[in-house]
């Protein structure tokens, strides 16, 4: 048993924060049924190379990127830009325990299919839009994309190297805006499905992408907040240290055996850790130095102790500097490529690929779930539906509909 089994899901998101979000709801066990248009379905259907390769190793139409965000999940066709596909979709959500949907603002009340229209027909309904910028203000109408988004919610003003160091503003590698998004989504939703299930009410959440942003700031904006009244600038980028703990930042060390240039991280986060390092650098007298004995007054004095560590570290090769610190319990750790991530064994021991017998290769491989549940653990039940795959299927077990009926529906280009 799953901790959401019988929980219904009407998913009209696409893309990924929406489905990122509806993803973690199905690998919890929600019945997460995905609406898309006929014909091409979710936009990042297309989104490739890469593809799935055939059994023959021919590129299908299914991209890694859909793969990714969609598993556990059935997969059916509506175009409810029709008045027939709205009633539809209306049926369906009637049904429903969540919808979840990413339009811009206005579209779905133009479709009749907004919270309000639905709440009459379903109470305990919790709708979920995820937009840009929001159900208000005067951003509204605008379309907002995670790049975008990185840009106007400041990360990008912290992501990178110091402009001193000859860098600029950097996007953060993955789409992480609407990853944190779509779990923020996720929470909301789990906190709405339990007040739903005491007071029979459901409720409208309004996710935005910019509000998302300005929270993950963190530490971060707390800083800016709290320096306001003493007139001090923003935070900048600092490349890849840290702005409040030293040393805690990417350093050189030795070769490779091979050539070429070596790097790894060195994260201490307390005072003694940085005894410890010290200690393994073979330099104790700098964790009693005045300059360095607290994390502020390293903070303060980072560009001098900065150097000297890197001096150290360019003595000895990576492999060597981590079998010390992690044997004095330093945090440090290698700069793994994605390659050398999926053969770590740690990553192996904790399961984090499973395989999935997907209708066009059964040995499929994908990234897992993270969530560890003891007494509900997720189940990967269902590999990324196919565009349409489910159509019937789902029309028969929500609507009870019949062979005619989808028939009907099919005659009216509604599915």
């Amino acid at each position: 048993m799953n901790s959401l089994d019988g929980v219904r899901v009407l998913d009209l998101s696409r893309v990924l924060a929406g489905p990122w979000c509806t993803q973690t709801l199905a690998d919890l066990g929600a019945d997460v049924v995905k609406v898309e248009r006929p014909g091409s379905g979710d936009d990042t259907r297309g989104w490739g190379p890469p593809f799935l390769p055939t059994a023959d190793q021919q590129d299908s139409a299914e991209s890694a990127y859909f793969l990714g965000a969609n598993r556990n999940k059935r997969s059916m066709t509506c175009d409810f830009s029709t008045a027939e596909g709205q009633a539809l979709i209306r049926r369906l959500a009637a049904k429903a325990d969540v919808l979840v949907e990413n339009f811009k603002v206005g579209d779905m009340k133009r479709y009749g299919l907004d919270f309000e229209a639905l709440k009459h027909m379903n109470p305990k309904l919790v709708y979920c839009s995820i937009t840009g910028f929001g159900q208000t203000g005067p951003y509204q109408h605008r379309a907002g994309y995670d790049f975008a988004i990185q840009a106007m919610g400041g990360l990008m003003s912290v992501t990178g190297e110091r402009d001193d160091a000859g860098g600029g503003p950097q996007k953060v590698g993955v789409a992480v805006v609407d990853l944190f998004t779509g779990m923020y989504a996720t929470v909301a939703i789990l906190a709405a499905l339990r007040h739903a299930q005491h007071s029979g009410q459901g409720q409208h959440i309004d996710m935005a992408l910019l509000d998302t942003q300005v929270a993950m700031l963190a530490n971060l904006g707390a800083n800016h907040l709290v320096n306001l009244p003493l007139n001090k600038p923003p935070p900048g980028r600092m490349g890849n240290a840290h702005v409040n703990i030293v040393p805690y930042q990417v350093f050189e060390t030795a070769a490779k055996p091979t050539g070429g240039r070596d790097f790894m991280i060195v994260a201490v986060g307390n005072d003694g850790q940085f005894a410890k390092l010290c200690e393994c650098l073979g330099r104790p007298e700098w964790a009693v130095d005045e300059r360095f004995v607290r994390n502020p007054d390293r903070v303060r004095h980072r560009d001098v102790l900065v150097p000297m560590l890197a001096e150290v570290l360019l003595t000895q090769g990576k492999a060597q500097w981590l079998a010390k610190l992690e044997a004095a319990k330093v945090p440090c750790g290698p700069i793994n490529d994605l390659a050398e991530v999926f053969a770590d064994p740690q990553v192996v021991s904790r399961d984090m690929v499973e395989v999935w017998r997907h209708p066009l290769r059964t040995d499929l491989k994908l990234v897992a779930s993270p969530m560890k549940l003891s007494e509900t653990p997720v189940q990967h039940h269902l590999p990324p539906p196919l565009l349409g795959q489910h159509t019937q299927d789902v029309l028969q077990d929500w609507l009870q509909l019949d062979a005619n009926d989808i028939a009907a529906l099919q005659a009216q280009h509604v599915l």
